[in-house]
């Protein structure tokens, strides 16, 4: 039987960082499943799903915070179970623009949870407006809806969306 574990990552950005924990995660006999990676200035984080026997999972949760130490890196797991690859039928890229608002972002993912639609990636950027009276912000995502997504209907309701929130945007399948 094949038992999964969720591990994250912390830490600072090294060359050859992402091949010395790869090394280390096949030394356990565990396999990679799905990865995510992000780097933000000099740190970045790392979020994979490892499978693998009990002992090999086992062998993962004693070995991997060991290399992380050894690297000065910060670990934490979790064991889960029936993971599922993510259906990623249906991309999209997001842009979206305006007067920043206390709750904008807010409105924004909870409109796209309203359709079952997960946001993968996520960058926002505030500025000021060119006569510095408001604060302003652009935003963009990629997002991943199911299968049976009406990519119409969802976009007429998103443009609705930003209508009410006085904002401008688009909404791009890939």
């Amino acid at each position: 039987m094949k038992h999964q574990l969720i591990v994250t990552i912390l830490g600072t950005d090294k060359i050859g960082i992402l091949s010395t924990l790869a090394a280390t995660v096949g030394a356990c006999h565990c396999n990679i499943l799905d990865s995510r990676q992000a780097v933000y200035g000099q740190d970045f984080s790392l979020t994979m799903i490892l499978e693998g026997t009990q002992g090999a999972i086992a062998k993962a949760e004693f070995q991997i915070p060991q290399v992380c130490q050894q690297h000065d890196l910060l670990s934490m797991m979790k064991r889960t179970r029936q993971h599922h690859r993510q259906d990623l039928v249906h991309l999209a890229d997001v842009e979206i623009s305006g007067r920043d608002a206390l709750g904008v972002i807010h409105d924004i993912t909870a409109f796209f949870a309203e359709f079952d639609i997960t946001v993968t990636a996520f960058r926002q950027n505030t500025y000021s407006d060119k006569d510095g009276d408001a604060e302003m912000m652009t935003c963009k995502m990629v997002v991943s809806m199911p299968k049976e997504t009406d990519i119409n209907t969802m976009s007429q309701a998103f443009a609705s969306r930003l209508n009410e929130l006085n904002l401008q945007g688009t909404i791009i399948p890939k």
